[in-house]
């Protein structure tokens, strides 16, 4: 089966919006490098990173299955960011959106009674639990202990 024309463009404007995301988390990493956190930096540059190898994994299955893949002009991001809660806020915010422009593809798959690409696409909506409930368990931790606990997360983030 084919892509149909409406899941094809769906997945343009997917693979779109992970390589923003990608542009997004790396803006993160420079603030935070700036600031001498390098640990957050790390984090933000990995999370880079993953959304990038999101986008060629969506390109790769969309040319397997016939669709017209684009690449398409990437919008700036943002560049100025706040404290280090404010910015996993704006992460956590941020993946929620992601899940929604998931859900959306599937939706569309379902429509098309297009199973293989509802599979394909299930393995995205798993990753963005993972992605926001990692998103929201460094925010509840920078809210609970607070920003004077900033160095011991920036070295735990390190690890990753």
């Amino acid at each position: 089966m084919v892509l149909s024309k409406k899941l094809s463009e769906a997945f343009n404007a997917q693979v779109n919006a992970e390589m923003w995301s990608s542009n997004l988390y790396l803006s993160m990493s420079v603030h935070f490098k700036k600031l001498g956190l390098n640990g957050f930096a790390h984090w933000m540059k990995k999370q880079a990173e993953e959304e990038l190898e999101h986008a060629h994994k969506m390109i790769d299955y969309a040319i397997d299955r016939g669709g017209n893949v684009t690449i398409g002009q990437i919008n700036v991001v943002p560049t100025a960011w706040g404290s280090v809660t404010e910015v996993f806020e704006h992460v956590y915010k941020h993946e929620c959106y992601v899940s929604e422009l998931i859900d959306k593809m599937v939706d569309i798959a379902e429509k098309d009674k297009d199973h293989a690409s509802r599979d394909f696409l299930f393995w995205f909506v798993r990753e963005q639990v993972e992605e926001e409930s990692t998103a929201k368990e460094i925010v509840e931790q920078l809210k609970n202990y607070g920003e004077c606990h900033v160095g011991i997360l920036d070295h735990r983030l390190g690890k990753r």
